[in-house]
């Protein structure tokens, strides 16, 4: 059975041998970096199972060697938990926001990293119960799994990964009712740092891209007391 492969991207090098050395213990295959364009290197080449990047990095910081994960059909999947001397909540919004599935801040407990690392990893192999098929179409609206791109009447539609995954998930379940609790959990996962209210302003953005009329939606619609459905219409 081949080991998980996970990349440890930090500026210190304390760090990295600590977490390097921990997750090796644990059977995990671990490459290192020390700045971010190197990170980003190493990920676009090995497509590794978790990469841990640290938010305050040279060359390039955290934040943007995420958006670039993100944006990359080849890379958009892969797992990664931010980890920063940070512990501004704004910072921790913002890292899931363009789309870090888990934050850490420093100092931290190793055994807490791998617990983390390992819950994150565990996350990532479940199946999606959505509708598997490559290409989801609805209404003039087009969802393409294999190069995550979304188009509107033939024209392409901008959305982060967060607002790509909820799009997805809505398309594949049409008519199905969910609460902001369930799709927290089936977006989101077991994250920390999540309010219901995230779903909300979700949908809002992804409203801003996919609806003609915002105040009177096409696709996604509100269920006043429950939450939100895709349009089986």
């Amino acid at each position: 059975m081949n080991k998980k492969q996970i990349i440890v991207a930090d500026d210190e090098k304390d760090i990295v041998e600590l977490v390097s050395f921990n997750l090796e213990q644990e059977g995990y295959s671990v490459l290192k970096a020390r700045n971010g364009r190197k990170a980003l290197e190493l990920i676009k080449v090995k497509k590794p199972d978790l990469v841990i990047l640290d938010l305050m990095m040279p060359e390039m910081n955290g934040m943007e060697v995420c958006r670039v994960i993100r944006g990359n059909a080849d890379t958009a999947e892969i797992p990664i938990i931010m980890l920063t001397a940070k512990s501004d909540p704004l910072d921790k919004i913002l890292g899931f926001e363009i789309g870090a599935d888990d934050y850490i801040t420093k100092p931290f407990h190793v055994r807490e990293m791998i617990a983390r690392a390992r819950s994150v990893l565990r996350r990532s192999e479940r199946k999606p119960d959505t509708d598997q098929r490559e290409l989801l179409f609805f209404a003039g609206l087009q969802v393409d799994l294999r190069s995550y791109r979304v188009t509107l009447d033939g024209k392409p539609v901008e959305l982060s990964s967060r607002e790509f995954k909820l799009l997805h998930f809505f398309i594949a379940h049409p008519g199905r009712v969910y609460s902001r609790e369930q799709l927290l959990d089936r977006i989101w996962g077991d994250e920390s740092f999540v309010e219901p209210r995230t779903v909300d302003v979700h949908i809002s953005r992804l409203r801003n891209e996919i609806e003609p009329d915002k105040e009177n939606p096409r696709y996604i619609l509100t269920v006043r007391g429950i939450g939100y459905k895709f349009t089986d219409g």
